[in-house]
């Protein structure tokens, strides 16, 4: 993987290592806690780094693939999901309201079959991104976007998140999409180089025979792609509509200096295609959970991430990293409100060395 340009000053960064050095406990004793800190010190170039204003943003498509027999689900059940998040019934709406009072927006970025809000009670934002009747397609057989329609889903996502109101300094990215596995499942191995039974899973619950019949489909996708090198290609000819949304989310975050709370698999793919197209943007991101899709570990170790959280979640919606920021803005608060040894007269405590400038990478989680 690239490595990301070597970062300007941070007077922010340092002022944070300093003063995570001189709290009251021992120096490391947070553990990954301590790593979040410092990841959105350097972000924000701030002393005391903040984990609100938050939000949280779904991208929601259909995919054709699906017509294959590669989910268990028919894919009507993306519209039905789009309605659950709006009247607070998903898993990612609960999260997002009731545990953590943050606002949840739902982009509908390509949902196929046809839907209504319900006009009261709504919890979540839900806004429709049609693009001209461009369709997708089929990533087995043909292209998954056009060039237009890729470059349409691009800047729906980036929209999405500059027009966020509070601008977030921590952003939730969540997908919701019937068979979106499949999509993330050859962005990976595509990106990878690695071959298709390594990164498809279960889904949301295939059997043996589904399992088999999803990795003869993501063969043939990669065959059909052939030797492709192109990140942003690849999304666009194996990728979906939600994956590019998410492409676009990840480059607008970077722009308007928000911190991404990584969620899982499919979210992951996203983020790897864009890092590999902008290094930069590694910068921005934490990585909340390990999923238990298998291709989810494969990704976080080519981005040297670490999740906060591994808790076999394969939900998808943003729900491992709407789990993992109450660990963020718990880290946060520490950070900001613990006493110093010096406020607690406790200064004989520790020597004068503290460090004036924190050095090492920042890798999400922990440091490596």
């Amino acid at each position: 993987m690239p490595q990301a340009p070597s970062r300007p000053a941070n007077p922010g960064l340092d002022a944070a290592a300093a003063r995570q050095f001189q709290l009251t406990k021992p120096l490391g004793s947070l553990g990954a806690l301590e790593q979040v800190v410092l990841d959105l010190a350097s972000i924000q170039n701030a002393e005391r780094p903040m984990a609100r204003p938050a939000a949280a943003v779904i991208f929601a498509a259909d995919h054709p693939v699906v017509r294959h027999g590669v989910a268990i689900y028919p894919a009507s059940v993306t519209a039905g999901m789009v309605v659950n998040f709006a009247r607070g019934g998903a898993a990612a709406a609960v999260a997002a309201d009731w545990v953590h009072g943050l606002p949840l927006q739902v982009h509908d970025v390509g949902v196929d079959t046809a839907y209504d809000i319900p006009p009261n009670g709504s919890s979540a934002e839900v806004f429709r991104h049609r693009f001209n009747g461009l369709a997708a397609g089929d990533l087995r057989v043909e292209d998954a976007m056009s060039p237009e329609l890729f470059e349409a889903a691009v800047e729906a996502g980036r929209l999405a998140v500059v027009n966020l109101e509070p601008r977030p300094k921590v952003l939730i990215l969540g997908e919701m999409g019937i068979g979106n596995a499949m999509p993330a499942s050859a962005v990976s191995a595509a990106l990878l180089g690695r071959p298709a039974e390594e990164f498809v899973g279960l889904g949301a619950g295939v059997d043996g025979e589904g399992l088999r019949r999803r990795q003869q489909v993501i063969d043939d996708a990669l065959a059909r792609l052939g030797s492709t090198e192109d990140p942003l290609e690849i999304v666009r000819r194996v990728g979906g509509r939600d994956i590019a949304a998410l492409v676009g989310a990840v480059q607008a975050a970077r722009e308007i200096g928000a911190a991404v709370l990584v969620d899982g698999f499919v979210v992951t793919a996203a983020m790897y295609a864009a890092v590999l197209n902008e290094p930069e943007l590694r910068e921005n991101l934490i990585f909340g959970h390990r999923s238990d899709e298998p291709g989810h570990a494969r990704l976080l170790e080519a981005m040297h991430a670490r999740p906060l959280l591994e808790l076999g979640l394969r939900l998808g919606e943003g729900s491992g990293a709407l789990a993992a920021f109450g660990l963020v803005e718990y880290a946060a608060r520490l950070h900001s409100d613990m006493a110093t040894f010096s406020e607690a007269e406790l200064d004989g405590a520790i020597g004068d060395d503290a460090p004036s400038q924190h050095s090492g990478p920042i890798v999400s989680g922990i440091r490596d």
